[in-house]
């Protein structure tokens, strides 16, 4: 049995991985390939210059900066979690869906693959745009305006063709060329003069044309320079040893890119005037030493670009039906399939080469970019999540052999929404809408297997942990104005009788924390504890049905005062002391007054405030009104009650609800006695009008109960006083067996001196 069912991802998803995916054996040059040539691709050399002349050389490097506050932490986080576990086929999926569980795994994995998948289409189309010189040429001579698609429809087919037939081992062969080429390209340009071009006066930060873009709109245009680094990701499935290739090539080809790219901005505004920047897409083949190299660069890239992400693509929806997470079985099964040894995702690769058709088809460069854009947010986002979920966690199977930081991880996952919403608030809030429609799809059809819930609950517990100790270190105790409740019920009767349970959850509805506990009669035993476990499940059913912030729990002890005495020594489950005892007996079974009066007094020696409920059939009535009678021997349980009934009518069960206060006095001074509680409601702000606060006067206890009777008898639940001296008394029985006039009677007493004011 595993001891840590966190980093479980499913035996049958695991193993089917291990039998059939064997792979090519790649080393690291794979991985750095496929992301540095996808880095630098298509937006290096059409958009750039579009980019500094736009939001000028700062807002270039800014974009520079920004765009690698999330591909940086995300690298980092893909690097750590790769070398904590083994990585197969699926690349950023699978270590997604290995962390996440399978449903936010299989959320987030379609919508990688997705991305991925129009990637294609992508870097197809600016493929074809390197071909820029030979439609002019055809223009002048021929007179014909030429389709971008009469290019890049047939490369889309070329490609597939090739991807079905080679596979992903022709596809690294090609990497090889195409990535000399561009390194070519790119020094071309670094070293060229751009004599044809009117050369700026000096390095001007902030020159840019005068009605530029958008920030938010040239950062989406020009982010998906920046996914390249999870390109080689894709290839996990095929590495001979992805714990050293993945972070040694992608955080290489990262940081490789991101030098290239804060070089060609600043060689951009050297050379050439925001104006002609704006003006052609293709100002670097007037800067480079020969013009012809950056068309040859542009197609290399782009090339090596789509490329990299038929290989990736296809894998990743691979293992998406290997983890049957599409929606149709026989899809599952389709996709699942591979060829030979390698086991080439044939049937993958077809679905992916009709979408990337299909947006090659109606889908420009800057629309297909900005799209790209949120689904790669979301992506890197999960991912950068993972990590800091992970770290924080601090779970012991968590063992990474490289090693991020939680703070780098989180930037990623803020930086990712804010960027979101900076680009498009609507398109973040539909894309995220769609994706946790996914989710909640998901979660339906791969029910048992790990959710949200799980995810949190590594980070939970740290949390939880750190709050317990903090607070104990901190010595919190009760202050004046800051009284909380903190409650703990017992009681022998489970769902028999839940007149204190509901009680509980509407003290503790905001402002409390309640610990509902059932006792078993007999001596502890494993078996037992089992069987009290199972007849508390019915318990926390009830909590998650009326919404209940209570926590349930079982104890099974030889006598009831033998197991509050456990009860009192329990330390406090919401980080703070427990400070209130709740007991309940039925008005009918006198005979379960002894053990409430031993377990109040036993309480009261602990310093623990004591309530009890004398549970009636009449369970609380309507709900709509509260009754708080106080004497002159019960002034110091005044502001307890008062502050009850003012949390109890807090609870939407109780919204209705009125509370009247009846001061009651066998002396001359009632109305002043009233009015100085009236005050104190007033200067504590609970919601009791005067012409609800009663003043009423008698001369002896038979006389109370006559106004009790004549007051309260429709009053859905009335709260009294119990003094020092009723608890320790003998007569403590009959006490609690006054006030026969009123329905549910809540009995209350204050160890603690509380401010309401």
């Amino acid at each position: 049995m595993s001891s840590n069912p966190e980093q479980q991802s499913g035996p049958e998803r695991d193993s089917s991985t291990t039998d059939v995916q064997q792979g090519h054996g790649f080393g690291t040059a794979p991985v750095f390939l496929a992301s540095i040539s996808t880095i630098l691709g298509a937006i290096l050399f059409l958009r750039f210059g579009y980019a500094v002349a736009h939001v000028g050389l700062w807002g270039s490097l800014m974009i520079v900066a920004l765009g690698h506050l999330v591909t940086i932490p995300t690298v980092l986080a893909v690097s750590e979690i790769a070398t904590n576990r083994r990585v197969a086929g699926g690349g950023a999926y699978y270590i997604v869906s290995r962390s996440f569980g399978a449903s936010i795994g299989g959320t987030i994995g379609i919508a990688l693959y997705i991305s991925q998948a129009i990637s294609v289409a992508f870097y197809i189309v600016a493929f074809a745009e390197a071909f820029k010189p030979i439609y002019e040429w055809v223009a002048t001579i021929y007179g014909w305006q030429l389709d971008l698609r009469l290019v890049s429809l047939p490369c889309t087919v070329l490609i597939i063709i090739l991807m079905l037939t080679k596979g992903a081992g022709m596809g690294v062969q090609v990497l090889w060329a195409v990535c000399i080429l561009l390194a070519v390209s790119i020094i071309a340009f670094l070293l060229g003069e751009g004599t044809e071009l009117t050369k700026p006066e000096g390095l001007n930060l902030t020159a840019r044309i005068g009605d530029p873009d958008s920030f938010g709109i040239v950062f989406a245009t020009c982010f998906p320079a920046f996914t390249g680094m999870i390109a080689g990701l894709g290839l996990s499935g095929d590495l001979k040893n992805p714990r050293k290739s993945i972070p040694l090539g992608t955080v290489s080809a990262t940081l490789g890119g991101m030098v290239v790219y804060i070089l060609v901005a600043i060689k951009l505004a050297l050379s050439a005037t925001p104006n002609d920047l704006a003006n052609d897409y293709f100002i670097m083949t007037k800067i480079a030493l020969w013009s012809p190299v950056i068309y040859i660069g542009l197609g290399a890239a782009a090339l090596s670009s789509a490329l990299g992400s038929i290989m990736v693509a296809p894998r990743t929806l691979q293992m998406l039906g290997r983890d049957k997470v599409l929606p149709i079985p026989q899809l599952n099964d389709l996709m699942a399939k591979g060829r030979g040894e390698t086991q080439e995702p044939i049937y993958a690769t077809c679905v992916s080469g009709i979408i990337a058709i299909v947006f090659v088809a109606i889908g420009g460069l800057d629309i297909i970019a900005q799209i790209l854009t949120m689904f790669f947010m979301v992506t890197y986002g999960a991912l950068c999540a993972v990590s800091f979920l992970e770290h924080f966690a601090s779970n012991p199977s968590y063992r990474p052999t490289f090693h991020s930081r939680w703070y780098v991880s989180l930037v990623g996952a803020v930086m990712c929404g804010v960027l979101m919403i900076q680009i498009g608030a609507l398109y973040a809030l539909i894309s995220i809408v769609l994706m946790t429609i996914v989710y909640l799809g998901l979660r339906r059809s791969l029910r048992g297997q790990r959710d949200f819930a799980a995810i949190f609950q590594g980070t939970m517990f740290q949390l939880t942990r750190w709050l317990q100790t903090t607070l104990q270190k901190s010595r919190v105790i009760s202050s004046e104005g800051g009284w909380r409740p903190s409650i703990v019920a017992v009681t022998r009767f489970g769902e028999r009788r839940l007149g204190h349970f509901d009680l509980l959850r509407w003290i503790c509805h905001r402002h409390g924390f309640g610990h509902f506990i059932r006792l078993f009669n007999g001596e502890y035993s494993f078996s037992g504890e089992i069987e009290a476990r199972i007849k508390v499940d019915g318990l926390i059913k009830r909590t998650e049905v009326s919404r209940a912030g209570i926590f349930v729990d079982s104890l099974i002890s030889p006598t009831f005062q033998l197991a509050l005495a456990q009860i009192l020594q329990m330390p406090g489950i919401s980080g703070l002391p427990n400070n209130c005892i709740l007991l309940e007996f039925d008005q009918e079974n006198t005979d379960e007054i002894n053990e409430v009066e031993q377990g109040a007094r036993l309480a009261v020696n602990s310093l623990f405030n004591v309530l009890i409920l004398r549970s009636t059939g009449y369970r609380f009535g309507y709900r709509s009104s509260i009754h708080v009678w106080v004497t002159e021997e019960n002034l110091m349980n005044a502001p307890m009650m008062l502050l009850l009934a003012y949390i109890i009518v807090g609870h939407p069960d109780w919204k209705r609800a009125e509370i009247r206060l009846f001061v009651c006095s066998d002396s001359r001074n009632v109305e002043a006695e009233a009015d100085r509680l009236s005050a104190l409601m007033q200067e504590g702000r609970l919601p009791i009008s005067m012409q609800n606060v009663t003043s009423v006067s008698y001369n002896s206890k038979e006389a109370l109960e006559e106004e009790v009777t004549l007051r309260s008898n429709q009053a859905d639940l009335a709260i009294v006083g119990l003094t020092a001296e009723d608890l320790g008394s003998d007569e403590l029985a009959q006490t609690l067996q006054s006030y026969q006039g009123a329905n549910d009677v809540l009995f209350v007493h204050s160890i603690e001196a509380i401010s309401i004011d």
